[in-house]
């Protein structure tokens, strides 16, 4: 067996390497993931929902609080998607950079809630975790490159509207956001016509 390994060319290894990395990767995230369908993980227990709030550890303040839905669920089934994507060669880019802020966002959870102890060592976990996701990354480098190089061709510093369309840039904004507020307020009013004189007044006194 051993001897058959030696035959084994090096790119091999690291490609094995890889491999692993992305394998563990993707269990703890399903772990994670799964976890949280299933009430294994948030929550607090029913002594401590009776503890005052101030006198509560942070730490559990915040699993009381990312137990309620669809917050869980939706984590959750984020994770274990980024995990499935781990999984497979040609997704674990994808996977990567699903997991790289998922994670940033779980370390800093962690070190404002958790006791210090407990925060360094998850941020310490988590540090080698992200080490692990560059040299995937690294490891495909060339499809990295194909990625960044199409980006950048399509980026240009040249105006493609004229600079008065940029100034306007904010008041279309304040239009856009109001946009779907239109048919709601047309409804409103068809169906409470009482109501229209009421709006006029409340108008004209913010600009007496």
């Amino acid at each position: 067996m051993f001897a058959k390994l030696r035959l084994v060319p090096k790119k091999k290894y690291w490609d094995y390497f890889i491999l692993v990395a992305r394998f563990l990767l993707a269990f703890t995230f399903i772990k994670y993931g799964y976890s949280k369908l299933v009430d294994g993980q948030f929550g607090v227990s029913s002594n401590d929902l009776l503890v005052p709030l101030k006198d509560l550890p942070l730490f559990k303040v915040m699993w009381f609080l990312f137990d309620h839905e669809p917050l869980k669920t939706a984590v959750g089934i984020l994770q274990i998607i980024t995990g499935i994507l781990l999984l497979f060669e040609s997704t674990a880019i994808l996977g990567v950079v699903f997991f790289i802020p998922i994670a940033a966002n779980i370390i800093l959870m962690d070190i404002s809630f958790m006791d210090e102890g407990m925060g360094r060592a998850f941020a310490r976990r988590f540090a080698y975790y992200f080490v692990l996701c560059f040299l995937i990354l690294w490891n495909d480098k060339e499809r990295i490159k194909i990625i960044w190089n199409t980006m950048i061709k399509k980026f240009s510093m040249k105006r493609k509207f004229p600079i008065l369309l940029y100034l306007l840039l904010p008041l279309f904004a304040i239009l856009l956001e109001i946009l779907p507020g239109i048919p709601y307020a047309l409804y409103y009013y068809i169906t409470n016509p009482e109501r229209i004189s009421e709006s006029f007044k409340l108008i004209q006194s913010l600009f007496q």
